[in-house]
């Protein structure tokens, strides 16, 4: 499936806002809604896609390309993967391992919502070159 790719960058651009009032906040059910967000995400389901596809997209100029949907959908099970760290911090008390993990997780929203780099659709296409029997 392809997509545009300015809706992954717009979705990166709301978890950016989101994840930041999560460390400035400490809120842990800010942090699972986002959590929610990224296994939809990943589920090709995103909330903030379905944002960009109704009231964004149809603003804008259709887009120079299109891209695979599968890099982005596996970033969104990347960051969901942070989300629950960051939840088992807080749960735990470890307040440093929550923040920590939504850091992370913030700094690549961050990435691709500023430059347009997305980190876990990288990882994605470094794993796949990685494959055994995979042609280069």
């Amino acid at each position: 499936m392809q997509i545009d790719p300015r809706g992954p960058r717009f979705g990166a651009a709301v978890t950016s806002v989101v994840l930041a009032v999560v460390l400035v906040t400490q809120n842990p059910w800010l942090l699972a809604a986002q959590a929610i967000v990224f296994a939809l995400g990943a589920a090709d389901a995103s909330p903030y896609g379905l944002v960009f596809r109704r009231f964004v997209r149809p603003r804008l100029r259709p887009p120079a390309e299109m891209e695979d949907a599968a890099p982005p959908r596996f970033a969104q099970a990347v960051g969901l993967g942070f989300a629950v760290v960051g939840l088992i911090g807080f749960a735990a008390g470890i307040t440093a391992l929550a923040l920590g993990a939504t850091a992370a997780a913030l700094l690549a929203a961050f990435l691709n919502a500023a430059f347009g780099f997305c980190l876990g659709c990288e990882m994605y296409l470094l794993i796949r070159r990685l494959q055994p029997g995979r042609i280069q």
